[in-house]
């Protein structure tokens, strides 16, 4: 059958597996009708194909699996369904769990019996539970399986022999494909589920991991979502799949402990040394584990039959994606989006210079903000949307981003001279690395935005020199105590709560209180502002009206002969936080080049003006 005699159902397709599925058959020509519970999620499914560069968007349909009908639509020219349906999630009731798994798997094929042109019905199983007898449980076997698996694990089981014993019975041609953890794509790492092994990821990130679940024998596989999109797309199109299930997944998974020790190198973050046996973590209470009893279950040296699947993929010459690569792909995806806690927008980890570097907005954007002490790239996100073409950095040892303070030199000079950064935003200690790398690079930085240039206003406290007492209390800091701290109210916590984060990450509250300490140099400061004076480019300065400048820094700024001072009325030293649309304007209007005059002439802007 050609892709164009296709006609493709995909029910689940806005979920993580379905609207991959839908994007591999988009792609591969065949038409393609998507099953969602409402518009908004077709809508949002159509958002994610376009942003991958797939315009067409599918069919919307409605399902409803309490009906008989289930799908409210023409199905008749429909011949294969891909049924992604069904709910991941830890902690449900048997019910609940069985209603999402169990009964909706029955609705399908009872629904695909009715489809006259039907060539294939695909249902997505699991590693774990594929391959059950198709016999009917027994009250006894049903109690004992959800006893010893737990709502989810357990109702996928049954779900695999419900679905077997149904499409029998009813005649349905069908395939069933038994994934492993199912991660990033394999080219961009992009995911949005964080159960499981993301969320073991997730406090290896965040050092909160105490020990490596399992030994060399524990393996929880995985395999890339777009390749397993891809494989499923294969099965309608090979009479050779039906009646047959295929476990998707790279046999060549590391060890878990092995696979969190090559995530933790990557994050550049200490792996633990501790092991803890699979044996013992089950017995452990979750107060200690910090974990489901229900993950548990996934913790196993069993090994599953793939030779039936390489070979489908082999006949068809689909090769699976470098599994290690992918795995730090998505790796940098899952940190990047801060497991889900980050807002939605352009995040990634960058090589800059050799050091691991995180920004967010525009890929290659001019304009690169350089955040301050003790915020993040994070703080400045409503600045950078609304500049449109600009990025912020999270700078060596700080937010994100790896490295320390011997790497600026040759960090600001990759950033300036490789990746297309023309519009240097520094903020308080951001300015110094700005003015570094101006200094350093004159003929590559057209311009300098500088926001509260600490070397151009008072020198902090000598309490700032007191780096462990610093380095503790950032630890331990909340976001309300710090907003109150920055900006004189706890308002702002919401907006910290990522500098939070990262200042109780690694060493990034060592850094933070040592460049805090480097503040009160006055050799440091009396070097900056003489960069400063030797820039020949544009210096636009933006300070609250609550931060002015000395007059040592004003009269510096008077004697530019390119220089523009805008104060932000009400603001303080951090108005990225408290007048972020101000301050953006505010950049917006100095980013122009200077008006000439009517004699030809440029006219030399360097008196202080108060923001609208």
């Amino acid at each position: 059958m050609s892709p164009e005699e296709r006609h493709a159902l995909v029910l689940g397709a806005s979920g993580f597996i379905g609207r991959h599925v839908v994007l591999a058959l988009g792609r591969a020509g065949v038409r393609v009708s998507a099953a969602a519970r409402s518009h908004e999620s077709h809508q949002r499914l159509a958002q994610w194909l376009a942003g991958r560069g797939h315009d067409q968007a599918p069919a919307d349909l409605r399902v409803d699996f309490a009906t008989a009908a289930l799908i409210d639509g023409d199905c008749d020219d429909i011949t294969e369904i891909y049924n992604c349906a069904g709910a991941f999630r830890f902690g449900m009731s048997v019910d609940e769990a069985r209603h999402a798994n169990v009964d909706s798997v029955r609705a399908v094929v009872e629904f695909a019996a009715r489809l006259p042109n039907l060539r294939r019905l695909v249902q997505v199983s699991g590693y774990r539970v594929g391959g059950q007898d198709p016999s009917p449980w027994s009250e006894e076997h049903r109690r004992e399986t959800y006893r010893a698996l737990g709502a989810y694990e357990a109702s996928r089981a049954e779900a695999d022999a419900v679905f077997q014993d149904s499409a029998a019975r009813s005649g349905v041609p069908w395939s069933i494909v038994n994934p492993a953890s199912v991660i990033g794509d394999s080219a961009t790492g992009e995911s949005d589920q964080y159960l499981g092994l993301a969320s073991t990821m997730k406090d290896l990130w965040q050092g909160s991991l105490p020990a490596l679940p399992g030994d060399g024998r524990t393996f929880v596989p995985v395999v890339a979502a777009d390749h397993l999109a891809r494989f499923m797309t294969l099965l309608p199109t090979d009479a050779a799949t039906e009646h047959t299930a295929y476990w998707v997944l790279d046999d060549d998974t590391p060890a878990l402990p092995d696979l969190l020790t090559l995530v933790a190198e990557h994050y550049g973050v200490r792996a633990p040394r501790t092991r803890i046996p699979v044996s013992l973590l089950k017995r452990l209470p979750r107060r200690l584990t910090q974990s489901d009893p229900e993950t548990l279950t996934f913790l196993s040296a069993d090994r599953y039959p793939t030779a039936s699947a390489d070979a489908l993929a082999a006949r068809h010459g689909l090769t699976m994606p470098d599994t290690l690569t992918t795995i730090r792909r998505w790796a940098d995806h899952m940190a990047a989006h801060r497991f889900g806690d980050a807002p939605a927008g352009d995040r990634r980890f960058t090589t800059t210079g050799g050091v691991r570097t995180f920004e967010l907005g525009g890929e290659g954007a001019p304009s690169v903000v350089l955040p301050g002490l003790p915020v993040n790239a994070d703080t400045w996100a409503p600045v950078v949307t609304a500049l449109d073409d600009a990025r912020a950095v999270d700078l060596p040892g700080l937010g994100m981003s790896s490295g320390r303070r011997d790497d600026w030199a040759s960090w600001s000079s990759a950033l300036v001279t490789e990746t297309g950064a023309r519009h240097l935003v520094g903020h308080s200690i951001g300015a110094a690395a700005a003015v570094e790398a101006a200094s350093a690079h004159p003929d590559a930085v057209d311009r300098l935005t500088l926001v509260s240039p600490f070397f151009l206003q008072a020198a902090p406290p000598r309490s700032a020199t007191w780096t462990p007492l610093t380095r503790r209390l950032l630890r331990r800091i909340t976001p309300s105590t710090l907003a109150k701290r920055l900006t004189g109210t706890p308002d702002h916590a919401y907006a910290l709560e990522s500098a939070v984060a990262d200042l109780r990450r690694g060493t990034v509250a060592a850094t933070t209180a040592r460049l805090l300490a480097a503040t009160t140099s006055s050799a440091w400061r009396a070097d900056l502002r003489d960069k400063l004076r030797q820039y020949p480019g544009r210096v636009h300065i933006v300070i609250g009206s609550g931060d002015p400048l000395t007059p040592d820094g004003q009269s510096l700024l008077d004697a530019l002969p390119h220089a523009t001072v805008t104060v932000i009325d009400g603001a303080g030293h951090h108005p990225q936080l408290t007048h972020p649309h101000d301050l953006a304007q505010a950049i917006r209007e100095q980013t122009a080049p200077p008006s000439p005059r009517e004699d030809g002439s440029v006219t030399a802007l360097h008196e202080p003006q108060a923001s609208r």
